[in-house]
């Protein structure tokens, strides 16, 4: 019998706001000696009182509206109880009934074509603090705890591992994108808990569920779908039935294992937050917040595609970052009539491999290598000024020092060589220098002459006019 997987994710997500969600401490905790960013309201101390952070409110809201999800006109807070060290008060305040934002969708490529996966909610809580284990105990830091945190919950439209990796990738590039959330997975502003249960394919009725809890990475996620699918399959085709648990992934062995029973909503004991109002968001407010958005990383790679005459690969590669794609079009307006498809090229090529090599982002280099850069260069190429060769040392010395392209030719003396007795010279050495390539040519093997224009290359120092060399060397070879 041929098994399906059908899965559900929960993103969770740090909203990226100066202050926590209820109190007035710091939410840049990254770097702070721990337990230093707290107060009485994010350690739970009794009689302490909540005030909710405006802004949180407002990102979360843009999130749902780039999810495609409605914003609903009335929503409030609720109690989330449950009793575990990280969270001081033994309660959570979060979302259930009444979210921000409900039934969206987020779209994905796969190699099969578009996938439309359903978003259920994305509602507001407060995050935990984070707890270290080892030796005969475990440590807890509540500088996390009360952090603003989105919670996206998909409906269980996901199908395979593949498509799950997909999914989380494109979550955190469009709320990196516009603005909510930093990305950064290895600090934990991002994390994922999967809900995979598997069935015949064919039927439609759902299998006993699972929850994968706190997975830190999009690697994770896929390789713990990938063993929990097959361990799934492998318990139902031998005739055994499965039970409702939360499980935990252990990276190093690369297995999962069974922490608990799962909970259900009741277990939780959900009720009105009493210590907050209740929120009532107008159609007015709901507006403004559409109008905070950014043109978003589908449309902005349709647009390339269609306005630029760009390839899908390309414009799926200058739309992976907001940065990218800014710097791309600021690099098209500044380019003096260059062709959008030559400066794709070399931020796509060159400038991705110099970025990849030094570890930077887009965002610090564009202050020195500015985007007019690339359309001078193309320009000094296109007239003759530099050769291709010569053209990726240029960049490479504009990228790190951040001198212009034209300044760096003539401090380095790159011009291109294009006087022909000049070359022709550099010809005639070649060709007495290479007795056994110049008769392998006249044998007829004519791909012997790309030998001899690399040793003109090599003799000017990579300056002289390749079209040049070449000429200039079948007059020598052929007189």
């Amino acid at each position: 019998m041929e098994y399906e997987a059908v899965i559900g994710l929960e993103v969770h997500a740090q909203v990226l706001t100066d202050s926590k969600m209820f109190c007035g401490c710091s939410a840049d905790y990254a770097n702070a000696a721990p337990n230093t960013h707290v107060c009485p309201v994010c350690l739970g101390l009794p009689g302490s009182l909540p005030v909710m952070n405006q802004r949180a409110i407002e990102m979360i809201a843009m999130a749902g509206l780039a999810l495609n999800c409605s914003i609903n006109h009335d929503t409030f807070f609720d109690r989330k109880n449950y009793f575990y060290v990280d969270l001081p008060s033994s309660y959570q305040r979060s979302q259930y009934d009444h979210p921000i934002s409900t039934a969206g969708w987020l779209d994905i490529e796969t190699s099969t074509g578009t996938r439309r996966i359903g978003v259920t909610r994305a509602h507001m809580e407060e995050d935990t603090g984070k707890l270290t284990h080892g030796g005969d105990g475990s440590l807890v830091d509540y500088n996390r705890s009360g952090v603003p945190l989105m919670e996206v919950v998909s409906e269980p439209d996901i199908r395979s591992s593949e498509e799950a990796k997909l999914y989380c990738a494109k979550m955190r590039q469009l709320l990196v994108w516009i603005g909510v959330n930093s990305g950064n997975l290895d600090e934990g502003a991002m994390r994922f808990d999967v809900n995979v249960s598997v069935r015949p394919r064919g039927t439609t009725a759902f299998g006993t569920k699972i929850e994968i809890k706190n997975l830190n990475s999009i690697r994770s996620v896929e390789r713990a779908l990938i063993y929990e699918i097959e361990r799934q399959t492998k318990v139902l085709a031998s005739g055994q039935t499965l039970q409702q648990e939360t499980r935990g992934w252990d990276e190093d062995k690369g297995i999962t294992e069974p922490q608990r029973s799962k909970e259900l909503a009741h277990d939780y004991r959900y009720f009105p937050e009493p210590d907050l109002p209740p929120l009532a968001i107008s159609e007015d407010w709901t507006t403004a917040r559409r109008a905070e958005l950014p043109e978003l990383p589908d449309a902005r790679r349709q647009r390339f595609e269609r306005e630029y005459a760009l390839s899908a690969q390309d414009a799926a590669l200058l739309t992976s970052e907001r940065s990218v794609a800014e710097y791309f079009e600021q690099a098209v307006t500044a380019g003096q009539g260059q062709p959008a498809k030559a400066i794709a090229n070399w931020i796509t090529g060159e400038l991705f491999r110099l970025l990849n090599d030094s570890g930077e982002t887009i965002g610090v280099v564009a202050a020195r290598l500015q985007p007019a850069f690339i359309g001078e260069l193309l320009g000094l190429i296109k007239g003759g000024t530099i050769n291709g060769p010569t053209a990726k040392l240029v960049f490479e010395e504009s990228f790190r020092t951040g001198s212009n392209p034209t300044s760096i030719v003539d401090a380095k003396g790159w011009r291109q060589i294009s006087d022909t007795s000049a070359v022709r010279q550099f010809a005639e050495q070649a060709v007495d220098a290479n007795p056994k390539v110049v008769n392998d040519y006249r044998a007829g093997k004519t791909q012997a002459i790309k030998f001899l224009v690399g040793q003109v290359m090599k003799a000017s120092k990579g300056q002289a006019n390749p079209q040049l060399a070449e000429q200039a060397l079948h007059e020598v070879l052929d007189a």
